[in-house]
């Protein structure tokens, strides 16, 4: 019977567990330069300790203006792989696996001079007007995206997860509200998401799995549905991906049309429905830091892995009083085990 600690194998990665840490920003780059700081080790490190089996390294940007902030991380330039390296080397002393999410804000830069985007819309009426990519720009940054996976193989992260969620990139791409082009990549907008996942398996070893974020729903009037996302996902698994991460949102302010739930697991009939149509394995996320909700989902075949975001803030040692409260067996440091 699957549960919440039982391994995990899938392709070359290995896990212990199921329990992920998801992606969050930081905004912790004191110094701008897309570089990993102290904060970020001793963040990381300490949910590896705190028995996590999956730690996803956050937001990652492929150029500098594809950060959300100033303060985000990048792998845009071969001097950010030695601190990312030395996150993932002593998260697998500690027995985790590292994965990273790699992405381009789009729009949604904050700190951009002039954001850009498929299309000159911008995300709200307090963001900054971006401007719309040229044709060989998108294929510049599809390059971009490449590059950076390369470090990311470097620096020697277990798998890579592209970012074609909540209203970046990638999703402003395949999104019809906010691609509106019509070269090539508005007449297929599913074209830039496949391009890069493409480039990404090029430069990743055969057997690492690459992952991808998507937002399953919209929640913005015409935005699309579960049955959209079903289509493009069939897309992007054909050209590659080997998992998807499911959220949704981000693409626009939430408004009283389609306002997503505030309940527990939320998000997860979503993910069920992409696992069931494409026959994939999956990670559930959103609201799910209850144990043995975690545990239900894993035990009830609605996910593959079950990512623990606000939890794990609050708790470094999340997985470990997990175990303790459900009565599952792991490896506690021997240092910490009078306490449970």
């Amino acid at each position: 019977m699957k549960d919440l600690f039982s391994p995990y194998t899938f392709k070359g990665l290995e896990l212990k567990n199921r329990i992920v840490m998801p992606p969050m920003c930081q905004y912790s780059v004191d110094q701008k330069d897309g570089i990993a700081t102290e904060w970020h080790y001793m963040h990381y490190v300490s949910r590896a300790v705190g028995g996590a089996g999956f730690i996803m390294i956050e937001m990652t940007d492929v150029e500098p203006d594809g950060r959300i902030s100033d303060f985000d991380l990048g792998l845009w330039s071969d001097e950010q792989i030695p601190a990312l390296k030395r996150i993932v080397d002593a998260c697998h002393s500690y027995g985790a696996k590292v994965g990273i999410q790699i992405a381009h804000a789009g729009r949604k830069a904050e700190d951009a001079e002039v954001p850009v985007a498929p299309s000159a819309i911008a995300f709200d009426e307090n963001s900054k007007q971006p401007r719309a990519l040229a044709t060989e720009e998108v294929k510049g940054l599809v390059e971009k995206f490449r590059t950076a996976v390369a470090r990311a193989v470097k620096a020697g992260f277990d798998t890579i997860e592209l970012h074609g969620a909540h209203g970046y990139l990638i999703h402003q791409f395949h999104s019809p509200l906010t691609n509106k082009r019509d070269d090539e990549y508005g007449k297929d907008l599913n074209r830039f998401g496949r391009e890069i996942i493409q480039a990404a398996k090029a430069e990743m070893p055969e057997d690492m799995p690459l992952l991808m974020r998507i937002s399953a729903k919209e929640y913005v009037e015409g935005g699309y549905g579960i049955q959209e996302s079903i289509a493009f996902a069939k897309e992007y698994q054909k050209a590659g991906v080997d998992m998807f991460d499911i959220s949704s949102g981000g693409e626009g302010p939430i408004t009283a049309w389609g306002r997503p739930g505030t309940h527990a697991a939320y998000q997860v009939p979503l993910a069920r429905d992409i696992k069931q149509a494409l026959d994939i394995p999956v990670i559930a996320v959103g609201r799910l830091d209850d144990p043995t909700l975690a545990n239900a989902i894993i035990g009830n075949e609605d996910a593959d892995l079950v990512a623990v975001g606000r939890g794990m803030l609050r708790n470094p040692y999340w997985a470990l009083e997990a175990a303790s409260k459900l009565g599952k067996e792991t490896d506690i440091p021997k240092q910490y085990s009078s306490g449970f």
